[in-house]
């Protein structure tokens, strides 16, 4: 649970200040739950398969990433979070146009970046086998290619300006997903979240200090006139 906050409450805020009431947004690869469980207004939520029944307020769409069944500019924005590293290298680059073709204003990428990255989700895997636990699937997938970063938004179309930012401490990364193997760890998680998420947020945000286990990548459309969205 203090994993998705971690990751979703740094999208969330680029959100807030890029969408106004009423927009539609989409989350590509959401699962059940996705930003549901923080985002409290109707959304669209694509994926291949949803193993359970998909958490309101989501819309959700069974499809490919990379074949979005969507009009242009179908949303104000869109958001892909901890998807990109499950994709074949030569795919992600379709993935990310896919994305910015049914995205009227942003676009928020966030995923594991680095090659540490990469070692610390390898480290926990070894640590499983030893403990005798099946590595996770989405560990096992994280282990198949390695890790997106910034270059993958090289070459984009001139109407599109990209910004990043770093997400979460490495060493926080190792310590929270061991802590979580702990359900009376995730029940306290859960509670702490639902009762106080503010001060949760803000002891998180000290989480967010390099060196950094994921990248946030926000594309933006310039405005007509050539100038640039600040993030």
């Amino acid at each position: 649970m203090l994993n998705w906050a971690v990751r979703y409450f740094p999208i969330l805020r680029v959100l807030k200040r890029r969408m106004a009431a009423g927009e539609w947004l989409l989350e590509i690869g959401s699962g059940s739950f996705g930003l549901a469980t923080f985002y409290t207004n109707h959304f669209v939520g694509c994926d291949l398969n949803f193993p359970a029944p998909p958490r309101k307020p989501m819309l959700p769409v069974r499809c490919s990433a990379a074949n979005l069944p969507f009009g242009d500019a179908s949303f104000a924005a869109v958001v892909a979070s901890d998807v990109l590293e499950h994709v074949p290298p030569e795919q992600r680059f379709t993935v990310v146009r896919e994305a910015l073709r049914v995205a009227r204003k942003v676009v928020v990428f966030g995923f594991p970046s680095g090659s540490p990255g990469y070692e610390c989700d390898r480290e926990f895997r070894d640590y499983l086998r030893k403990r005798g636990i099946p590595p996770y699937d989405w560990l096992e997938e994280h282990m198949r290619y390695p890790f997106p970063d910034r270059t993958l938004f090289e070459g984009l179309p001139p109407d599109w300006s990209v910004e990043s930012f770093g997400n979460e401490n490495l060493g926080f990364h190792h310590w929270l997903h061991r802590t979580e193997m702990s359900a009376r760890a995730n029940r306290l998680f859960a509670i702490l979240l639902k009762v106080v998420p503010r001060p949760v947020e803000a002891l998180l945000r000290l989480a967010d200090r390099g060196p950094f286990y994921r990248m946030i990548v926000v594309v933006s459309r310039r405005p007509q006139g050539g100038g640039e969205a600040a993030c």
